[in-house]
């Protein structure tokens, strides 16, 4: 088979489109047909060499989800069959013609939904709920602060928290990029370029936030968040070193947390699909949600999806298509 392969860290263009072993199912384990697959962050942080693969995955092939049909069943799989299409998340080598992950890590492929958009759902799911449902415990009624609300990470939380009755804010880097997120669902944007969100939101009452920022934005998000409320990290681009006022954590009686999904247990990660099959894929068949895809690129030109990625100018997803999921 073919993958984009990361050849030395580097630039977009170590990414190239080669022979690659294939990989074999082992126990519990399903090999995909690969014919789409998503791109996101983690990967531009691990073709540049700062995010190595966790044991056992390719280290040399990024990509964190994908959607495809099942070719092959391990030992042991009693969930799927050949010719099933489904979505899986992937610890790593998405970017490829062929996969193998865990069963009770993958999902059916919604109704109606093209294997892009399919594809487009794992990472970004899978991290919301996990952090903004599971770990942040918003509920119906009280109020999301999303940083970064046009990332695949942002538009995923704003149409799953407006879906479950929750009132929705977000930073945005542009007026354009904050219209896109209000026709999704969020009640309310703040262009940081042009104001300050702490200013902005300081008559608001914010019970959860989602930070991929982190660093300066630490003692903002302390002050403006409501008694009882909850500051969640998934990631620091701004800086992971701070200081921070302890006295107001314990005034307000705050919770601080935060996760990485990646290299966490196979027993949780089937857990949380199992959470999210029951509890997710019934909204995006009713309706409640859609995919939103910026751009797609054919695996062969991962490099330019690593540039576009790097730009921050996308509102959505950015994809890889095989030819034959055209």
């Amino acid at each position: 088979m073919k993958a984009a392969v990361i050849t030395q860290p580097g630039a977009p263009e170590v990414l190239q489109w080669k022979e690659y072993a294939t990989p074999q199912p082992g126990k519990e384990e399903i090999l995909i047909e690969v014919k789409a697959a998503g791109v996101n962050r983690a990967d531009v942080a691990q073709r540049q060499g700062k995010y190595p693969a966790p044991a056992g995955v390719p280290a040399d092939v990024p990509g964190l989800e994908a959607a495809g049909v099942v070719i092959s069943c391990g030992e042991g799989v009693t969930m799927w069959q050949p010719g099933d299409k489904v979505c899986a998340l992937l610890a790593g080598g998405g970017y490829a013609e062929q996969v193998v992950v865990k069963e009770g890590q993958c999902l059916p492929v919604p109704e109606g939904y093209s294997f892009a958009e399919a594809a487009s759902l794992p990472e970004a799911i899978f991290t919301v709920w996990s952090n903004i449902f599971q770990r942040g415990s918003l509920q119906p009624g009280e109020t999301l602060l999303v940083h970064g609300g046009s990332s695949g990470i942002g538009v995923t939380a704003i149409q799953l928290a407006h879906a479950l009755g929750s009132k929705v804010m977000v930073t945005v880097g542009s007026d354009e990029k904050g219209a896109a997120c209000i026709a999704l669902g969020a009640d309310r944007f703040i262009n940081y370029k042009q104001s300050d969100f702490e200013q902005e939101l300081s008559a608001e009452k914010v019970d959860v936030i989602l930070d991929m920022v982190g660093g300066d934005y630490l003692p903002k998000n302390l002050r403006i968040l409501r008694e009882e409320g909850r500051l969640v990290y998934i990631n620091t681009m701004g800086g992971n070193r701070v200081e921070m006022d302890l006295s107001l954590v314990m005034r307000k009686r705050l919770t601080i947390t935060g996760s990485t999904l990646r290299a966490r247990e196979y027993a949780f990660k089937k857990a949380l699909t199992a959470d999210i099959l029951e509890r997710v894929w019934p909204l995006l068949q009713d309706g409640k949600f859609k995919p939103v895809i910026y751009k797609t690129f054919p695996f062969a030109a991962a490099a330019a999806a690593h540039q576009l990625m790097e730009s921050s100018e996308h509102i959505g997803k950015i994809m890889l298509v095989s030819e034959s999921a055209q």
